[in-house]
């Protein structure tokens, strides 16, 4: 790798550090962001276990946690469904609401109403949804993002004690060099000297 290209590398994955403070305040506020009806994004974000969960289920036959109405709504599920898209309300649009017979139609709708209610029982409407779906995928995002720095500074943490700690004062905590020397009671050249390996060592590690 040419060294232009060492430099780009650095300056990315130094913004990303630089970005961490603000990232995990975005994480706060999209936690406790209120959609109604007492449900927070946050929450939302945890059906994923659930629906971890059900994708164990689809494994095994249905019989075996589905009682016989929910069997038959699955059965016309699965007749009626070329696609299985994400998101609620992409869901609800993909159930159909003409049958082959009476009784189809009346599953159907009921599939139907059961997607109207959960979305309902999350406290927001068709129009909502978007955003709401959206703002989960962001919290995900940023919280991968910030578990990766805090793996990184872990790993490093294992093999150079003390250069995570500079990385927090430096990017985290936003100290001044005075005020790092003065708390790691260094002289002026052995801060520096610590500060630019503590800098490559973990872009090194993170790029």
């Amino acid at each position: 790798m040419s060294s232009i290209e060492d430099k780009t590398v650095e300056q990315r994955v130094i913004e990303q550090l630089k970005e961490y403070p603000q990232k995990r305040a975005r994480i706060m506020a999209l936690s406790t962001y209120s959609i109604g009806s007492g449900i927070i994004v946050n929450r939302l974000e945890e059906d994923d276990q659930l629906q971890e969960l059900h994708r164990r289920l689809r494994d095994l036959p249905s019989y075996l946690y589905l009682n016989k109405k929910e069997q038959r709504l699955e059965t016309t599920a699965h007749a009626y469904l070329t696609r299985y898209p994400a998101g609620l309300k992409a869901q609800l649009e993909a159930i159909p609401t003409i049958g082959a017979d009476a009784e189809d139609e009346k599953l159907l709708r009921e599939l139907r109403r059961k997607v109207k209610r959960v979305i309902d029982a999350r406290g927001c409407n068709l129009n909502q949804l978007e955003e709401v779906l959206e703002r989960v995928a962001e919290l995900q995002d940023l919280r991968t993002e910030v578990d990766w720095i805090d793996g990184v500074l872990e790993l490093l943490e294992e093999y150079k004690p003390g250069y995570p700690r500079i990385m927090r004062m430096i990017f985290f905590e936003n100290k001044t060099n005075q005020e790092m020397m003065d708390e790691l009671k260094m002289s002026k050249s052995a801060f520096y000297k610590i500060k630019r390996k503590a800098i490559k060592e973990y872009v090194s590690l993170a790029r």
